[in-house]
């Protein structure tokens, strides 16, 4: 009876295993649809970018700043001043789906992204705890989000210009200090990586066109 119970638990993992992967690609696949840039940003999962995507709505545009976005997402500090004491503090109110999309964004940068990184050591060596340290990246990263929602910028992907300048994915992936694979991906929409994708197009921008060799 173990046993059997065992299998039917692995059974049941597998198939909900295999619905979790394609309900994650079809994530990612509406929110590349719906904002590229969004979805290419550092440190930008096809999740955190659904919940940012739900909190802006159909209009983004309605938000007339970054600091009405910040409201929405619980990040504007609310007046708690009593008497001769001004003092602020932190607003539970908000969409906190997006808050979150916001925190596990900020969690990612500060892994791999560099400027991040240099950010958090020093605020380390200033005696701040971890959960001062995010608040400002996730201010910093709301302002961010906000823009990429209400003036979304394309995405370069470099296929076509690469093909111009008679270059191979290998040239390119040895420059960029990546996997061929990975450009690969990008070129077809299949990976998302808006700094990735702008150093791409600025390699092949500054890169002389290599002449058709003539028989």
């Amino acid at each position: 009876m173990p046993t059997k119970a065992l299998r039917h638990l692995a059974r049941r993992y597998r198939t909900l295993d295999t619905e979790i992967a394609e309900l994650d690609t079809e994530i990612r696949s509406l929110c590349a649809k719906a904002n590229p840039a969004l979805l290419a940003a550092s440190g930008v999962g096809p999740h955190s970018a659904a919940a940012l995507l739900v909190a802006a709505g159909d209009n983004p545009q309605r938000m007339k700043s970054e600091r009405s976005f910040a409201a929405l997402c619980a990040l504007s500090p609310v007046p708690a001043s009593s008497g001769q004491t001004v003092r602020h503090r932190l607003n539970r109110g908000g969409d906190r789906q997006a808050n979150n999309a916001l925190w596990r964004i900020a969690t990612n940068r500060i892994r791999t992204d560099p400027r991040t990184i240099e950010y958090t050591r020093r605020r380390k060596a200033e005696g701040k705890t971890r959960r001062e340290i995010i608040r400002c990246p996730k201010r910093h990263i709301a302002r961010e989000i906000y823009h990429l929602l209400t003036k979304p910028s394309p995405t370069p992907h470099g296929n076509d210009q690469r093909h111009q300048t008679r270059l191979t994915l290998t040239d390119a992936a040895e420059h960029l200090q990546v996997h061929p694979t990975l450009l690969s991906l990008l070129e077809r929409g299949l990976h998302h990586n808006h700094q990735l994708a702008t150093r791409y197009q600025k390699w092949l921008t500054d890169h002389p066109h290599r002449p058709i060799c003539k028989t």
